[in-house]
């Protein structure tokens, strides 16, 4: 439905985490899941294309992008038959962790997961210190009793908090991210990116305390 040119072009101003680089890591990662569990790879080739095309207007006016780009999407593809917009909007739309929206179709599964995947393991760890460098965040914060609880009931997200720092997205978020992988090859791939991330925060910890 798209090429990966058509995709990028529409892709500006996004942050080194969000970039294109990221899509087609997904991308490939999508691929490898969806051929093994019998997707429609048009749906998700799609999808992934697209699926963070409104990761800007996110950092700069609080919108969903989740929502926002599958809006855009359908604009993109306004051409194409309608169950096939419908499929990969509805991809789009459910493909992010901090919100309420499930994804409920195979091809929407592949995309959520195969993004998540792109936010663990040794990417996972590079990701989270290429956005704290550039918002001026802390190498290390240990993240204080009540933190998260504070945060939910100031109705606050904790992407965005001043304070936030790849320890925090590691407690927060990305050590979570195993456990909600809806397939089972990418929940095979999450295991090993998982220990891996999991090792390189407690060897973290562990040599800012000077214990090595």
């Amino acid at each position: 439905m798209i090429t990966i040119d058509e995709a990028r072009s529409h892709y500006r101003g996004s942050d080194a985490s969000h970039d294109f680089d990221h899509v087609l890591r997904v991308l490939r990662l999508a691929e490898r899941i969806g051929e093994a569990e019998g997707a429609n790879m048009i749906v998700v080739r799609t999808a992934v294309l697209l699926h963070d095309v409104a990761r800007g207007e996110e950092r700069w006016s609080g919108v969903c992008h989740a929502q926002a780009g599958a809006s855009r999407a359908r604009g993109i593809l306004a051409d194409h038959p309608s169950a096939m917009v419908d499929a990969v909007a509805d991809a789009i739309a459910t493909h992010r962790f901090r919100g309420d929206a499930v994804p409920g179709t195979l091809e929407a599964q592949i995309l959520y997961d195969a993004d998540k995947l792109d936010a663990i393991g040794a990417i996972g760890v590079a990701r989270a210190y290429a956005v704290a460098g550039e918002r001026g965040s802390q190498l290390w914060g240990g993240v204080p009793d009540g933190y998260g609880e504070r945060q939910r009931i100031e109705g606050r997200d904790d992407e965005f908090d001043q304070d936030h720092t790849p320890v925090h997205e590691y407690v927060f978020k990305l050590a979570r991210l195993k456990g909600t992988l809806f397939t089972e090859t990418a929940r095979r791939i999450g295991e090993e990116r998982h220990a891996y991330m999991a090792g390189f925060f407690r060897r973290l910890e562990q040599e800012v305390a000077g214990e090595l």
